[in-house]
């Protein structure tokens, strides 16, 4: 059964004030967050084969400085892909948190704290 044009209306400034409160919520929604996250892992790929471009051409040329300079590109290139990582192995919005005991807030660092306090608790 379609909808009303009233609420089709309705429908549509309750979606603009959800996207107005909380976009953040709206873009894990509608997944425009994992595709971003997915371009920037694959810029950090392209940036790391560009940093060992670098360092290959120093060693070539002899220059300290050159293959110095290609090691920093390419590490840039490895923090840019693992600080995007972790959310592109994150499931789908709704089925966050229905395994574990409550929703993770963090990354890693978060998990292995949780982990050292139940380990601490045990004991």
């Amino acid at each position: 059964m379609p909808l009303s044009d009233h609420e089709k209306r309705l429908l549509a400034e309750m979606e603009a004030a959800l996207e107005q409160d909380d976009p953040r919520l709206v873009s894990t929604l509608t997944g425009k967050a994992r595709t971003r996250k997915a371009s920037r892992v694959l810029a950090g790929g392209v940036t790391v084969l560009v940093g060992m471009a670098i360092i290959i051409s120093g060693l070539i040329a002899k220059v300290v400085p050159v293959g110095i300079a290609g090691f920093l590109v390419a590490l840039a290139g490895l923090v840019l892909i693992f600080s995007n990582l972790s959310a592109l192995g994150d499931g789908a919005p709704g089925q966050r948190g229905t395994t574990s005991p409550g929703p993770k807030k963090g990354g890693w660092s978060s998990r292995l704290e949780e982990r050292w306090e139940r380990r601490n608790n045990d004991q």
